[in-house]
């Protein structure tokens, strides 16, 4: 079936390799279970200027969309998000300094003045990731859940809520259908991939 408009459920689940971050994009069944692939994500570490490609699947013959930032790294980043033509689809970018106490991103449509604003939904995770930073042990930061909101004009867009566990895998739920799915996937894989930025 591949990536279509009206899948609003997808599973985000990283890929951890030595030169690269990957992400395997599933939608989720009715039943709650992980089901087709629809996107793979590649992106190469240590890269100058972010840019993450996403491909139908993981041969990376075809790709779906992409998102890369406009300057070289750089803490209040705008990124684009563009189609597999090159077209701009939409962006986002980090709030650094709303980010300080709760991270809060901006994620904006192509042709649109509006945009939705995601914020991770508990203030008090939020500082307790803050504080751990501080301390020598890097454990808590990938066990700990967290969850983004986002929202436009007081109703919701979509959710991204981190699983618990070592390994990365976030829930994508989209409350929009108006919403592209490809600029949605693109948020939510740079919540995990630029989180620290």
């Amino acid at each position: 079936m591949g990536l279509a408009q009206s899948q609003h459920r997808f599973l985000v689940r990283q890929k951890v390799t030595l030169m690269a971050n990957r992400y395997l994009v599933h939608t989720i069944g009715p039943d709650g279970k992980e089901d087709e692939l629809v996107a793979f994500a590649h992106q190469k570490r240590m890269a100058l200027k972010e840019h993450v490609t996403f491909y139908t699947d993981e041969s990376k013959r075809q790709v779906l969309f992409t998102f890369k930032a406009r300057q070289i790294i750089d803490l209040g980043a705008t990124y684009d998000v563009l189609g597999a033509n090159g077209a701009r689809l939409g962006g986002f970018r980090k709030d650094f300094g709303a980010s300080l106490l709760r991270s809060t991103w901006h994620l904006n449509r192509e042709g649109e003045e509006r945009e939705a604003v995601g914020q991770e939904r508990n203030e008090l995770v939020a500082l307790l990731r803050r504080a751990w930073d501080f301390l020598p042990l890097d454990l808590l930061p990938f066990i700990v859940p967290y969850h983004f909101d986002f929202t436009e004009g007081g109703r919701s867009v979509m959710s991204v809520d981190k699983l618990f566990g070592i390994r990365d895998r976030y829930v994508l739920d989209i409350a929009d259908p108006e919403l592209d799915r490809r600029l949605a996937l693109a948020q939510t894989v740079a919540l995990d991939a630029l989180q620290s930025r």
